[in-house]
């Protein structure tokens, strides 16, 4: 499985001094330690950066996150995130623009949303969002 892994379950394995025993922190631990594929893109990496305090841990984060494949959405993807979260809000459900723009890199680039945010849940309503699930 190819994960996008959102800001969610980045902050909850690397920004606490336990790492929380979510089901979704639990698989992403496990997925790195088999060595699944795993990318993330600017926003997210951002994300997690702007909640970090301490000079340590942002130069820790930065360079695991060296390990990854970097995504670098283009204009066609903020097309998509835009059309994605229209959708979204023509049928009454609403969805963070950074989440829309998530989903459209996952459908662009087929890959799983591994994630304890509900929006991608509900975008899954308008598109074929794949998302990790615990079984």
């Amino acid at each position: 499985m190819n994960l996008l892994v959102d800001t969610s379950v980045w902050s909850l394995v690397l920004r606490r001094d336990v790492p929380a025993e979510v089901p979704e922190a639990v698989y992403l631990r496990t997925a790195i330690g088999r060595g699944d594929s795993i990318v993330t893109t600017g926003i997210v990496l951002q994300e997690i950066l702007q909640g970090v305090t301490s000079a340590k841990m942002r130069t820790t984060i930065q360079d695991r996150f060296t390990a990854l494949p970097f995504l670098v959405p283009d204009r066609t993807d903020h097309v998509h995130a835009a059309d994605l979260h229209g959708a979204a809000r023509q049928k009454g459900i609403q969805v963070g623009t950074v989440d829309a723009l998530l989903a459209a890199l996952c459908l662009k680039h087929h890959l799983t949303m591994l994630s304890t945010d509900a929006d991608f849940k509900n975008l899954r309503k308008v598109a074929p969002l794949a998302i990790w699930e615990e079984k």
